[in-house]
């Protein structure tokens, strides 16, 4: 299964990709990069802290942003060359997150693509913003 080539993508085309976050999905990004910080998987430290609660890591819901990029748009075989991001508020457990990959241009003689990202919760409220910019598979 091969993504959709430079020649196949145009500025305004869009993917999603929805997800709810579990206390699993935390544990389980805790354990796979060793980012064990307690705000994520303390819940007597998070009480603590600005967010009353422990958060998602801000990467786990970036990484929503790599699953559409790697297989809606372009998909499969694109490679991931930049990625720029802005964290606006926390993710929590049981949050459903929507990833959105907008393409904004097209330079097809360098095959690369220029792409807004963002995520937002079940209520529409966005979490995380950026661009990214990547290089879309080579003709199948």
């Amino acid at each position: 299964m091969i993504g959709k080539t430079i020649d196949e993508i145009k500025a305004g085309d869009t993917e999603r990709f929805s997800k709810t976050v579990s206390e699993s999905d935390i544990y389980l990004f805790a354990g796979v990069t060793g980012d064990m910080n307690p705000a994520h998987i303390d819940e007597s430290y998070a009480a603590g802290t600005f967010f009353k609660t422990r958060i998602a890591h801000g990467m786990l819901s970036a990484g929503f942003i790599s699953a559409v990029i790697g297989m809606k748009l372009p998909g499969p075989g694109t490679i991931y060359m930049k990625q720029e991001l802005k964290f606006l508020a926390p993710v929590r457990i049981g949050d459903t997150i929507t990833a959105t990959v907008e393409v904004i241009e097209t330079t097809p003689e360098k095959n690369r693509a220029r792409l807004k990202t963002t995520c937002a919760n079940q209520d529409g409220k966005v979490v995380l913003e950026g661009e990214a910019l990547v290089s879309p598979p080579k003709k199948k």
